[in-house]
């Protein structure tokens, strides 16, 4: 079971827009929760220039069938040329918790 969850982060310049994504992914039934983390800077290297710019991280659940569906989305509505999108295996956690993110994401 837990092999079948994972925790995808993703980033995103505007509090509102970090909003307005989440709800679409949960709505679409893509993501069982997203937690918006508060402000912070990002410093990295674009287009030869090193770059400051101010971020919310954007932790999401979601289910190994629906990441595709979940990535497409992000990507599609997402402001960033290259946005992040990282996924991490979850290894274990509380079952019922795993299972009420499979249902979510039925």
């Amino acid at each position: 079971m837990p092999d079948d969850i994972l925790i995808v982060l993703t980033t995103h310049p505007e509090r509102e827009g970090a909003e307005r994504l989440a709800e679409k992914l949960v709505q679409k039934k893509l993501a069982a929760c997203v937690n918006i983390l508060g402000r912070m800077t990002s410093i990295y290297p674009w287009k030869g220039r090193i770059e400051r710019g101010e971020e919310h991280q954007m932790v999401i659940k979601t289910s190994t069938r629906r990441y595709a569906e979940l990535e497409a989305l992000v990507r599609r509505e997402h402001p960033y040329e290259l946005p992040e999108i990282l996924t991490l295996p979850v290894i274990g956690g509380l079952i019922e918790y795993l299972d009420w993110i499979q249902t979510c994401t039925d």
